[in-house]
């Protein structure tokens, strides 16, 4: 499925004429385990915004204060929600809430995301791979914060509350399936 995101109202790009969409491939099941293939893609030039330098995959906080993706999945009927953080840089978090914002901590993963990032030059994506439990059905929510290299930091969604500011838990947000 492919979904276009949008950046919140209060927020906007530094140049509002480039796009971002994000393309999700919910593939093959592994015994419990299903495999979800999620590109960003992002219409500019690369150049054009902050990422960070790319290093060893491995986990790390904070990574929505500059260039980050971040997939949110919940189970169909309950509360309780997991956040995923991919940086360009290969960085990556991965957070179990128990309810809206609540009970935070640090999800126990079987095997980390795979991340990939490739300059097309006029435009640029960021690929992630990563295992969810394949006998549920969830609700999706895709979202990104893109800093640009004048300081501006645009946050993007599927869907947006209607607040005055981004709010990427809120359940607005979850606006696409997981079959």
């Amino acid at each position: 499925m492919q979904l276009s995101l949008v950046p919140h109202p209060s927020t906007p790009p530094a140049d509002p004429t480039f796009k971002l969409w994000a393309t999700v491939d919910h593939a093959a099941s592994f015994g419990a385990m299903a495999t979800t293939n999620i590109w960003f893609g992002i219409g500019a030039p690369a150049a054009r915004f902050v990422i960070p330098e790319l290093s060893e995959p491995s986990r790390s906080d904070g990574l929505w204060q500059t260039t980050c993706f971040e997939a949110f999945l919940k189970a169909d009927g309950a509360e309780a929600y997991r956040e995923w953080n991919f940086a360009p840089s290969g960085a990556w978090a991965a957070y179990d809430f128990t309810d809206y914002r609540e009970g935070m901590e640090n999800a126990e993963i079987q095997a980390p995301p795979y991340l990939r990032m490739e300059d097309n030059f006029t435009w640029w994506t960021v690929g992630a791979t990563i295992s969810v439990d394949a006998d549920k059905a969830w609700d999706l929510g895709l979202s990104a914060v893109i800093e640009e290299r004048d300081g501006t930091k645009s946050y993007w969604a599927i869907a947006h509350p209607p607040s005055d500011k981004p709010d990427f838990h809120h359940r607005d947000c979850f606006a696409a399936r997981l079959p």
